[in-house]
């Protein structure tokens, strides 16, 4: 349990706070430390929402790599300016990462466009 504690230290300098969100500033840099092979065309960006907070993490395609935590705002709303202010913060517009998640948080601010098709529906768009 020990060897886990202080694994965070290499990690550190790879993020920062600011606007009281927690998010990743060097992405690649990461995926290096964690020696995975990193083309953005093989990961998803996949938001989680709940009334507390917002929360994005990488997802590998394949499922050959461990969840990557991106960012991370605690007592922001799941609303267009929480998902603008969390996704300028991680670049998104430089990697354009598929998206996925729960179809309510990806109908919020800019994805308003998408129908609910079925309660809890999980899906994977391009935007």
């Amino acid at each position: 349990m020990y060897f886990y504690h202080g694994r965070r230290e290499e990690f550190k300098d790879f993020f920062s706070t600011e606007d009281g969100v927690v998010f990743c500033k060097n992405i690649c840099s990461v995926m290096k430390v964690l020696g995975h092979e990193y083309n953005p065309d093989q990961w998803h960006l996949f938001i989680v929402s709940s009334k507390m907070c917002l929360k994005l993490v990488l997802l590998h395609n394949g499922n050959r790599f461990p969840s990557v935590p991106l960012a991370h705002a605690a007592n922001i709303k799941e609303s267009y300016a929480g998902m603008k202010l969390l996704l300028g913060k991680i670049k998104y517009d430089e990697f354009k990462w598929k998206l996925c998640g729960d179809i309510n948080t990806l109908r919020t601010g800019s994805f308003k466009f998408f129908k609910r098709p079925f309660p809890g529906f999980l899906t994977i768009l391009t935007l």
